[in-house]
């Protein structure tokens, strides 16, 4: 198993029930590739540098996970198929 991080910008103006359905998917997904959730962060909503999709604003969540070698491009496919995930950015950790 390989350690990564996942951050997670959703629109700012997402309402608590949005974002926390938005953990349950993530982890879902990662403990449906027999990967693990070790460390979930909110870290609340944060002014963005630039605009991205017309808002200005955006609620960050960050994950600490823990893949299989091969499973982390397959939850990087299905992440960008939600809608409600502005940007993300999945990085192995040395």
């Amino acid at each position: 198993m390989r350690n990564y991080e996942l951050t997670v910008v959703l629109s700012g103006k997402a309402m608590s029930a949005k974002t926390k359905s938005t953990q349950e998917k993530i982890k879902k997904l990662v403990t449906g590739t027999k990967g693990k959730v070790t460390k979930m962060e909110d870290w609340g909503e944060k002014e963005l540098a630039y605009q991205i999709a017309k808002k200005s604003t955006g609620n960050f969540l960050h994950f600490q996970l823990e893949l299989e070698p091969g499973t982390a491009r397959e939850i990087d496919s299905k992440l960008n198929l939600e809608e409600d995930i502005i940007r993300y950015l999945l990085v192995r950790m040395e």
